[in-house]
Parts: C-alpha cells; sequence; structure tokens
C-alpha cells in the first residue's frame, strides 16, 4: 500500500540520517526554514529599523492567520505569543475573580509549567485553584471534573491532550458544561495541533493556546492564542504590552485596548521565530488533518500490538479515540534504553512515570515504527542499556 503522506519525507532533511519519533517534544524541521531566517537577515541587513513597516510588525496577526485553519478558527482571531506559559497567564489575568467566581479548575496531568503560573499566579489575583486528581496516571474522569466545574468557578485551564498520556480530553462537552455553570474554558493545545482535528467554533472553546514546536513542525518561540470574537469583546488581560494598544505609535501613558485579537498581544514580537514557524503549518495544511489523524491511528495501534506482545505497560489510554499521537511505555532499564536509542539515531524521549515515549508522524515509515521496538529488543537482548547513566535526561 502506497502512503501518499511519505510525499512529504524529502522535506525534512533529518528523516534522511536518523528515524525521528519524538515530534511530540520538537517536529522535525522543514528545509525551507534556513530561507526563511535568511529572508529575516535580509530584512534587517537591507531595511535595518524600517523592516518594522514591512511586515515586521503585522507578523504575529499574519501567522496568527496561517494556523487559525488548522484549528478551525477564523481571520485575526489567533495571535502568535512567545510561550504558551505567558498566553496562559495573561487570559488568567484578564478574569474578574469577584462577585463569587473565585476558583480556576485544573488537573493533575496539566503541563507543570501552565501549573506553575497558574498556582503562583492564581491567589495574588484573589483566586484559588482546585486540581482535579487522576485515578491512573494517564487519564482525568471527565465526569469527575464536570462535577469539579460549580457556580464558583470562573476559569476551567486544562489540557486538551495531556503531555504526558496522550489523553484526550472531550473538548466539545467540557465546554458545553463549563458554559452552563458561567464558566470560561481556556485549553492547552500544545499537544493536540497538528495531530489530531480541532474545531473552536464547534467546540466553542473561549480559549485555545498552543505553539508550532511540536506536531507542526514550527521550532520554539511559535505559540499562538486563539480569542473566541465574544471572549474578546468580554475579557481584557492585565498581563499586557504596547501591541495591545489601539494606537501604539501614540505612546500613550493609559492603555487603550485594542478590538479583537490585537488586545492579546503583548510586548514587541519575536521576528525570527515568526519567519521559522511559517513552513511547518504550510506542509501539514498541505498534508491535512485528517489524513495526519488515520494514518497516526493506525501507526499508534501498532505500537500498541509490539508492546502487548512484550508485556510492556502502556501509559496510555487503551481507546483510540481517546489517545493523541504519541504512545508511552514502559520498558525495563527504560531511562538507559532511551539513551542508547538515541545513540543509535532513533529518536524517542522518556518520562519517568510514563516510560519511553514514540511519536510517528505523517512523515514516518511503517518501517520505522517496526524499528524503534527491534532496536529496543536488540538493546535489552544484549544489555546494550549498561552502558549509560539513566540519571541523565534524554530530550526535553
Amino acid at each position: 500500500m502506497t502512503d501518499p503522506l511519505l510525499r512529504f519525507r524529502d522535506e525534512f532533511p533529518i528523516l534522511a540520517r536518523s528515524t525521528y519519533l519524538v515530534s511530540n517534544s520538537l517536529g522535525a524541521m522543514p528545509r525551507a526554514v534556513p530561507e526563511r531566517l535568511a529572508e529575516y537577515a535580509d530584512s534587517w541587513a537591507t531595511w535595518g529599523v524600517r523592516a518594522w513597516a514591512r511586515g515586521w510588525w503585522e507578523l504575529p496577526l499574519t501567522v496568527g492567520d496561517l494556523i487559525a485553519p488548522l484549528i478551525g478558527g477564523g481571520s485575526h482571531e489567533v495571535a502568535m505569543a512567545p510561550t504558551v506559559t505567558l498566553a496562559q497567564a495573561a487570559i488568567l489575568t484578564a478574569m474578574d475573580f469577584r462577585a463569587g467566581r473565585d476558583t480556576v479548575v485544573m488537573t493533575a496531568l496539566d503541563f507543570p509549567s501552565v501549573r506553575y503560573t497558574v498556582e503562583q499566579l492564581a491567589p495574588k489575583l484573589g483566586a484559588r485553584v482546585v486540581v482535579v486528581p487522576s485515578d491512573d496516571g494517564i487519564s482525568i474522569d471527565q465526569a469527575r471534573l464536570h462535577a469539579t466545574i460549580d457556580e464558583r468557578t470562573a476559569l476551567v485551564c486544562v489540557s486538551h491532550v495531556l503531555f504526558r498520556s496522550a489523553f484526550i480530553l472531550d473538548a466539545d462537552a467540557l465546554c458545553a458544561h463549563a458554559h452552563a455553570m458561567g464558566a470560561v474554558v481556556s485549553l492547552d493545545a500544545y499537544h493536540a495541533v497538528g495531530v489530531i482535528p480541532v474545531d473552536v467554533k464547534a467546540s466553542g472553546v473561549d480559549f485555545y493556546t498552543g505553539g508550532v514546536l511540536k506536531w507542526l513542525c514550527g521550532g520554539p518561540g511559535g505559540c499562538f492564542l486563539y480569542a473566541s470574537p465574544s471572549a474578546s469583546e468580554r475579557f481584557a488581560p492585565a498581563l499586557t504590552g504596547w501591541q495591545a494598544h489601539q494606537r501604539p505609535f501614540a505612546f500613550d501613558s493609559a492603555l487603550e485596548y485594542a478590538s479583537g485579537i490585537q488586545r492579546w498581544l503583548g510586548g514587541t514580537p519575536v521576528v525570527p521565530a515568526l519567519y521559522a514557524g511559517t513552513e511547518g503549518p504550510r506542509i501539514v495544511a498541505a498534508a491535512g488533518v485528517p489524513a495526519i489523524r488515520a494514518k497516526s491511528v493506525r501507526q499508534i495501534a501498532r505500537l500498541v500490538t509490539l508492546a502487548d506482545a512484550r508485556g510492556y505497560r502502556l501509559s496510555a489510554p487503551r481507546d483510540p479515540e481517546r489517545r493523541g499521537g504519541s504512545l508511552a511505555f514502559d520498558v525495563p532499564h527504560g531511562a538507559e534504553v532511551a539513551q542508547a536509542l538515541l545513540a543509535r539515531d532513533v529518536v524517542i524521549d522518556y518520562r519517568p512515570g510514563a516510560g519511553i515515549r514514540v511519536a510517528p508522524h505523517f512523515y514516518t515509515t511503517d518501517d520505522e515504527v517496526e524499528r524503534v521496538v527491534g532496536e529496543i529488543d536488540d538493546i535489552l537482548a544484549t544489555e546494550a542499556w549498561r552502558a549509560f547513566d539513566g540519571s541523565r535526561p534524554t530530550v526535553t
């Protein structure tokens, strides 16, 4: 069977020399990225400060418009931000925790960076944080999550897809319940966009944050914030900057928020990252997220079969409808095995408590899926793992 998505392999140079199975952490770099960065350098060298008037200033919204169709958003509904952590912090500072709504709901399996920010900042804003636990370290009981969202809840700030286990929350059901309770929903979509279909309009989510770093193959520094038109009418962030001003070059001492998504911008944008971050999303759009999802489900199912045959414990949902684009499974001496795999140019990552995370993407061959487990077999059989220090991290 011919895999039509493999026509994109030549767009990613690393695939010619490595079995690259870590797009859940950092997507492979498109070969056109150096050209885009050269355009940035040439623009700076040629125009100097005048480059701001030749497209740099608008880049956070220009690139946002490139991301928007991948999540079902509209024109000028997505703004770029340096990190998801800062984007989520901005959303938090837009909430009014008075008048009886003083609660932010999170889960125990949300990404730590966002948890740190919310748990440190919320009390200073007059809010309390309620964390919904996980019974198995893999999933969140959605009924339990819904039951936690009540009349005191101002904001539900959770992950759409959990980073460690790839468990998918039902965003549509969550938004419907939270809105019925009068709460606002902000989803961290870093592990969703580019590998599962997303429709922010259908779900009715208020805020949706993510980045091009992972499945969108756009590199670090290019994160995004979708705000629904109604959310932009209702809210404005206290964590802000001069790009959010209605007339930024008036240099007024008092802030007058711009309308729409522009009010969610911050300070001076990270221009090189925005140049670098465009090629990956273009390729993903050309490949088509539904096709990417279908291939991902098929290849992850094969990994589940191979892991089960060896008795490895899965740190992931069994139901493919609830499982995102990566699979984590425990093997003996997992940290050392992960380092041995990296030494063999089989690029994966390792998470304590979860195991080795394997993340095939649209450019992955079926042979590469087989190879990663075959290499694990060999590393264990030959005890090659003993040459590695498991206390050292693999990749971040």
